[in-house]
């Protein structure tokens, strides 16, 4: 995959880092010599693209035309939008992807603009806050469907509501659906009439609403 990076901040010169790593084609591109210093020392040379985002000849020279992704990470929120709305229009490129610094300008990143991940850096650490504070003990171990559900852990303690019964008994929410059972180590396959136990390790896939009702399922009484 082939992905243009606007803007050599951490942001973009961290994920060009990782995007390399795993054997993606990248382009970095960027005009701020104290900022070109930098990532000059962190990322192949043949990555960089020295030159502004903003203008098409240097958008165009970079390998727009090929890209199969669009980063917006510069520090200007005008012109991550903007580089959003060239990529689409001017050079279909396939998805594009935004950050926000203002979250005051959050509104602005929609399909008007043609962004079609926005990410704003408070908003998402807030919702971790949130989700961490309200599921207590269960750990979130991966997103899925762009966090619309997880994969969350739990270890059952003793006086939990889940102990001593079935699966089929527990009353699980629509979308929450146990995938797995470690039990002093080793993997049970979860069955309806599985009992289950104190300590084990429940691993599950489910919506944020079905976490929380499964945290208070395995929270002590």
């Amino acid at each position: 995959m082939f992905v243009l990076i606007a803007g050599g901040g951490p942001i973009g010169a961290q994920l060009a880092a990782f995007l390399l790593a795993q054997n993606h084609r990248v382009r970095l591109i960027e005009h701020q010599r104290e900022v070109l210093a930098q990532i000059h020392r962190q990322l192949p040379t043949e990555t960089i693209y020295e030159g502004d985002a903003t203008d098409l000849q240097v958008l165009e020279q970079a390998g727009i035309r090929q890209a199969q992704v669009l980063v917006a990470a510069t520090p200007s929120d005008a012109d991550n939008l903007v580089l959003c709305f060239l990529a689409r229009t001017c050079y279909a490129v396939p998805r594009t992807i935004a950050r926000i610094g203002n979250p005051r300008h959050a509104w602005l990143f929609d399909q008007k603009f043609h962004v079609d991940v926005a990410l704003n850096e408070a908003s998402i650490l807030a919702h971790l806050i949130e989700e961490e504070m309200s599921l207590g003990d269960m750990m979130t171990l991966l997103k899925l469907r762009r966090g619309q559900y997880s994969l969350v852990e739990e270890r059952i303690p003793a006086g939990a509501k889940a102990v001593g019964k079935a699966i089929k008994d527990l009353a699980l929410p629509e979308h929450c659906v146990i995938a797995a059972i470690i039990r002093q180590g080793e993997m049970v396959v979860p069955r309806g009439a599985t009992i289950l136990e104190v300590g084990d390790e429940v691993l599950a896939v489910t919506d944020t609403q079905g976490a929380e009702q499964l945290a208070a399922l395995f929270a002590p009484l």
